[in-house]
């Protein structure tokens, strides 16, 4: 019989781990996080990680994997989940791979392009050019070799930013270019992929800022003054570029006021799930499911059980 896996996606703060630990109750899952955040140590209260209490009552895989110094690629993701998948199955178990980074989601299905490693000397001088002229110049040149992924990336979003320009400078080709050369891999399991969906834009970007200011009260700025402490940490990491951090962390080095800090997370949070959302509507063979509606719990595990029998 073949296998099965399931894909819970949806932007951030719809409620996908609340439903992925209802569904554990529900059907013989293992769950597996799908966040680039989530698989660092010490990066808890910003994340919105599972409490300890929700971890023994439903364990979550690939979470708390890393120290923050650390990197963390798609590619080395789809090595640690299709061995957690393989070792899920084993148990006859159904893998539940939740979360909202959307291109750890689109590599385990789609595969990897082909995509250049770092070049040191490129991305240095990109800093540098960061550094001496703000990153809006930087996604300036960017949109002048390839714009459609400059207009895709916010100027904020400069992680991704540099690494398209990197890789648009080692190959001379878009990044789309790439991508199209990719080879679409047949997964050897039956995918069952959901997305969690807000009702609107304005109730989720309500919960956004809800939740960041929960976050703030339950102790956001103290557990990033931990890792800002520490000097093998720094605003460069990708750890620390992470939503909610990267603002904390401006604060704390006094670049901007609690306020301007609190706002530009929102901000940035927002953006993040416009993204997802974006990526999403994209998505194909994905069934939509409203995180409002109370009979959703039952439509998935309906769902699954009637692919079950067929």
């Amino acid at each position: 019989m073949q296998h099965q896996a399931i894909f819970l996606m949806g932007p951030t703060a719809v409620g996908k781990t609340a439903l992925a630990m209802q569904l554990a109750q529900r059907l013989p899952i293992d769950i597996i996080s799908v966040d680039s955040a989530m698989v660092y140590r010490d990066l808890d209260i910003g994340t919105g990680k599972p409490t300890p209490e929700e971890l023994a009552q439903a364990p979550h895989k690939l979470i708390d994997i890393l120290d923050p110094s650390q990197a963390y690629s798609a590619a080395q993701f789809c090595v640690d989940a299709t061995r957690e998948m393989e070792a899920s199955w084993q148990r006859n178990r159904i893998p539940l791979l939740v979360g909202g980074t959307m291109l750890y989601f689109k590599a385990l299905q789609f595969g990897l392009a082909d995509l250049p490693s770092a070049d040191l000397d490129i991305r240095n001088e990109i800093s540098q050019q960061a550094y001496q002229f703000g990153w809006a110049a930087v996604h300036a040149r960017l949109a002048a070799l390839d714009p459609a992924t400059a207009q895709r990336l916010s100027v904020n979003d400069t992680q991704r930013v540099q690494r398209a320009l990197e890789i648009y400078l080692i190959t001379g080709q878009p990044l789309n270019d790439l991508f199209a050369q990719q080879n679409i891999i047949k997964l050897p399991y039956k995918l069952h992929s959901y997305a969690l969906l807000p009702n609107s834009r304005v109730e989720l970007h309500a919960k956004i800022a809800q939740r960041f200011m929960q976050m703030l009260d339950a102790g956001l700025v103290a557990e990033v003054e931990k890792l800002h402490l520490r000097r093998d940490l720094n605003s460069d990491l990708p750890a620390i570029r992470s939503v909610g951090y990267r603002q904390v962390w401006s604060y704390l080095d006094g670049v901007v006021d609690y306020d301007t800090m609190c706002a530009q997370a929102i901000a940035a949070t927002r953006q993040l799930a416009k993204r997802q959302l974006t990526w999403l509507r994209k998505w194909p063979g994905v069934l939509n499911v409203n995180n409002s509606d109370d009979l959703v719990l039952d439509t998935i595990v309906n769902s699954m059980l009637d692919s079950s029998n067929n």
